[in-house]
Parts: structure tokens; sequence; C-alpha cells
């Protein structure tokens, strides 16, 4: 049976929660846009969002396959298709993946923080790390994490502060 978490941590434990919360819901938003993007470049839309250059404001640029690369292969096995930007400007989708990739890290510390806090089991690190890589899970997670940090701290906060009352002292 895991130890349960100390009383002087509960502090921490409070302002590892707030920031579990806000890189869940970053973390999620970026892994709904990363998805948005890959659908628009790798579905026969092919388009890449781009700011500012030759097309504007905010603008979609044509992608094209690369090089020796026939878009059959995208949907078997083995194949690798390298996708070519017709665009100028800003790569807006690329800087979604890569902004994705690296707030990516900062949730699994935020992920490790909350986990090594309460000392639950690996496999619940596990579930939490999921949250940045399956779409939507990192907002169900966030909710069901804060609710059961926060019913947890009050329980144990309300239990450490009511006086035992002995065998004895009862009639």
């Amino acid at each position: 049976m895991p130890r349960a978490p100390k009383l002087a941590s509960f502090p921490a434990i409070r302002g590892a929660l707030k920031f579990y919360q806000v890189a869940s819901i970053i973390t999620g938003v970026g892994l709904l846009l990363l998805v948005a993007e890959m659908i628009l470049k790798y579905t026969p839309i092919h388009v890449e969002l781009f700011l500012g250059g030759s097309g504007g404001f905010l603008w979609f640029a044509t992608a094209i396959a690369g090089v020796d690369c026939e878009w059959y292969s995208l949907f078997f096995p083995g194949s690798a298709c390298e996708m070519v930007s017709t665009g100028d400007g800003i790569n807006v989708s690329l800087a979604i993946l890569v902004a994705h990739g690296w707030f990516y890290v900062v949730y699994l510390f935020a992920c490790f923080r909350i986990w090594s806090l309460m000392r639950w089991p690996f496999l619940r690190f596990i579930l939490l790390a999921l949250g940045g890589i399956v779409p939507l899970l990192s907002f169900f997670m966030e909710a069901r994490v804060a609710r059961e940090v926060r019913t947890y701290l009050a329980e144990r906060e309300a239990s450490e502060a009511s006086p035992l009352v002995s065998p004895e002292g009862q009639r």
C-alpha cells in the first residue's frame, strides 16, 4: 500500500495542482491544434497555415508531396512521405508542432510533481502522461485529478483537525 502524503507537503501539493491544471489545459489546447494541423496537412486538403508572406496576414499554403513520394505511401506501413510547403512567411503549423512538443515536456514535469507529492502508483503517472498524447484526455484528467486531490486534502485535514475520542471517554 502506498504511503500517504505528509501534512507538511499539503501547501506544495496545492501549488503543484494549480501548475498541473494550467499545464494540462495548455497542453490539451495545443494537442487539439496539432491534430487540426495534421488533418489539414495529411488529408486530401494538403494545406499549412502561414502568417505573413505573399498570401497576406493569415493564409493557407499548399503542402505537396516531396521528391520520391507517392500519396499512397502515407497509408501503408514502412512508407515515408515528406510534405513540402509552398508558402512563405512564418509557418504557424510548424510553430504549433514545436510549441506542443516543448510544452509537453513542461506538462510531464507537472504530472511528475503532482504524482510524486501525492505518492500515487507509477501506473497513475503513465495515465497522467497520456493526457498530452491522447486528444481531449488532458481535460478529463485535469478535472478528475483536481477533484480527487482537493477531496483527499479536505478529508485528511478534517480528520487531523477533529479530536480523537478515546473508547474510555464514550458512554
